[in-house]
């Protein structure tokens, strides 16, 4: 008799929008039979049903944190010092704020299908990963350097150098995007061979911006007696974006290496791993909402 394998669907979902994917759902039906104990996989029709929800909810959330936060520059600017200087602030709430802007198409893509074409499908993909990316290079620049301090032509030069970076580094995540009939129309992350390129740059990229870069930074912090001198509890508050989005990183990581056939998904790993990989993108994608009331927290404080 043949051995019990995986299927994979041309309906898997795939999303970028939240809740990741495993890419093994059928129309519910059961591919394992482990013992002929059949498993069956309900994230699909789950995730249809609450992201769109969920997406929505956030972004308004997102939205009135992020306009307090924008307000609060505007009105009382010397109120803001190092370690969260105005200027770090501001670029930051850009970061979140085009973040939330992209999750109303991205929720009604969910619900009603993707209808806006190949090309800005791309372009949400490139926005959703540059403005990740600008917030990382951000936190990550100011946990070990005082160049946002002030508004001055260095840190002008930085700021230049870091949203161009980040959306140099998101370019990868269009070139591996796509949309697919499955059976209509999605707007999916991964469009392209899990080892291609694209992908692969793509995926790699993530794991420096979501694994390796905290790591590194919270051993350089603890390392250097300077660094470690000046954690205070604003640039802890900072820290809240990859806090939100390691979990999403290591979801990468096993998802790989299920998808790549480096590692035999069990019954249980078939039924449950996409719940775990879109729980932990959705957790991920609170940072917009978080953020911006985290760090008008600090400055009340």
């Amino acid at each position: 008799s043949q051995s019990p394998s995986v299927l994979e669907s041309k309906n898997s979902l795939d999303l970028l929008e939240i809740m990741g994917n495993f890419s093994y759902d059928d129309s519910n039906t059961t591919f394992l039979d482990y013992d002929a104990a059949p498993c069956h996989n309900q994230y699909c029709p789950l995730f249809q049903r609450v992201a769109p929800t969920f997406l929505a909810v956030t972004c308004a959330a997102a939205a009135l944190g992020t306009g307090a936060l924008l307000v609060s520059l505007a009105k009382w600017p010397h109120a803001w010092g190092w370690p969260q200087s105005r200027a770090l602030v501001a670029q930051l709430a850009v970061g979140m704020g085009l973040f939330a802007t992209l999750l109303p198409p991205v929720a009604v893509g969910i619900s009603q299908g993707w209808w806006l074409g190949t090309g800005l499908c791309k372009l949400t993909h490139l926005l959703w990963h540059c403005s990740l990316f600008a917030q990382g290079l951000l936190v990550g620049t100011s946990s070990c350097s005082t160049a946002w301090c002030r508004w001055d032509p260095r840190s002008r030069r930085l700021a230049v150098a870091v949203w161009a970076g980040a959306l140099l580094l998101a370019t990868p995540a269009a070139l591996a995007s796509g949309t697919v009939e499955a059976p209509e129309t999605s707007c999916i992350r991964q469009s392209v061979g899990i080892l291609s390129p694209a992908y692969l740059l793509h995926l790699a990229l993530c794991l420096c911006f979501f694994l390796l870069l905290p790591a590194v930074l919270l051993v350089a912090t603890l390392a250097v007696p300077r660094l470690r001198a000046g954690w205070e509890p604003g640039i802890c508050v900072s820290w809240l974006f990859f806090g939100l989005w390691v979990p999403y990183g290591v979801g990468l990581v096993v998802d790989f290496l299920l998808q790549a056939r480096l590692l035999q998904p069990t019954c249980a790993t078939f039924e449950h791993f996409d719940y775990v990989l879109g729980l932990s993108e959705g957790l991920g994608v609170l940072h917009c909402c978080l953020g911006p009331t985290a760090l008008l927290a600090t400055q009340l404080c």
